[in-house]
């Protein structure tokens, strides 16, 4: 089957080793999305290891240097594409509409969540009310414990099910694959900053055939995400004795906290830094600026700290919340998420500044 792609950046052809070999992946700038192996009209690609390379002979078509969030990435311009401007200095962490800090009112949902459950909550209010008709989450491998795996989910017991965060790398990217394969045109992306941006740029790349149709993008604040090797089997398991099987939820807080059904174990985060991915000390968004709505848990207990950026952001958020899926608090520069908040998009673009 041939695809037509609209080219929205640049009509120069560049192959694949001239490009993200060379300037991303050998760079140490590789997240790990998987947007090259998908946009890959040639199948040419392949994620092996966290890592896409070649299968067979690049076609040198260069769609896949157009969409790569890490090639060339100018963050002004997609800025543009999405809100009409570019962020002005004092939008410390980015263009938005509505900040408040939100929670789900479903008990089933509560259970299960990270924090207050917005997500979640969102996205089954979506699927029953015929905004979307899937969603891409990141679900969890079935032979390793929160080992993280793209997922596109169609029912309410597999959103139910992917709820939560994991802290390793899943190349949420990866399911538009299966969105593409069961056809269909209303789909919800949840994802890390870098994987907005990916998607952002493929937008702004013109690969309808991709995005044409993910209706929402919900982005989650993220500082890093660690190796799942060094982080779940060298230390949690290895080093203080845990079994992975046994854990019901980590969340960090200051600290990582580890539940199972002994206990909770803190963790100090400088024990794990030596885990965090080197590829992400190139991202400078901490809290997702380019999605539709934005969360995170900013020390919240219970609650999401949730920034509403576009209109159909808002359009989703204000339905749910006039049907009582949310309940909502109002929030000001005082409190002390929304200080944390400031401080952690600070300390990333502070990072790349000075890099």
């Amino acid at each position: 089957m041939t695809y037509t792609y609209v080219i929205g950046m640049s009509s120069n052809k560049i192959s694949f080793e001239a490009s993200l070999t060379s300037e991303v992946i050998e760079a140490g700038k590789c997240v790990s999305c998987g947007t090259c192996v998908v946009v890959c009209p040639f199948d040419c690609l392949e994620l092996t290891k966290e890592k896409p390379g070649l299968i067979k002979e690049c076609k040198i078509c260069g769609i896949c240097a157009q969409a790569c969030p890490r090639y060339q990435w100018t963050a002004a311009n997609v800025e543009n594409f999405v809100f009409g401007r570019e962020r002005k200095p004092e939008e410390e962490f980015g263009i938005h509409r509505r900040m408040v800090i939100a929670q789900t009112t479903e008990d089933r949902i509560s259970k299960v969540s990270q924090d207050g459950g917005v997500v979640t909550a969102l996205l089954l209010f979506a699927l029953k009310n015929g905004f979307i008709d899937g969603a891409i989450v990141a679900g969890t491998d079935k032979e390793k414990p929160f080992y993280p795996a793209p997922m596109l989910a169609t029912t309410a017991e597999e959103l139910i099910e992917a709820a939560g965060t994991r802290y390793s790398c899943s190349p949420n990217i990866l399911a538009l694959t299966d969105m593409l394969k069961q056809k269909k045109t209303k789909v919800a992306f949840v994802g890390t900053p870098c994987q907005i941006h990916a998607i952002r740029r493929m937008e702004l790349a013109g690969l309808k055939r991709h995005t044409r149709p993910l209706k929402l993008l919900i982005g989650l604040m993220c500082s890093e995400c660690f190796t799942y090797k060094g982080l779940m089997e060298n230390h949690i398991h290895g080093k203080l004795g845990l079994n992975l099987g046994d854990i019901k939820k980590i969340n960090i807080k200051g600290k990582m906290l580890v539940t199972t059904g002994s206990g909770v174990t803190e963790i100090p985060l400088r024990e794990i830094k030596q885990y965090a991915r080197k590829s992400c000390s190139v991202c400078d968004d901490f809290s997702s600026e380019l999605a539709d709505v934005s969360v995170g848990g900013l020390g919240l207990d219970g609650w999401t700290f949730t920034i509403i950026r576009t209109e159909k952001g808002e359009e989703l958020f204000s339905s749910a919340e006039k049907a009582g899926v949310l309940r909502t608090k109002t929030i000001d520069d005082t409190t002390y998420a929304f200080k944390l908040l400031k401080k952690l998009s600070r300390r990333k673009r502070k990072a790349i500044a000075g890099s």
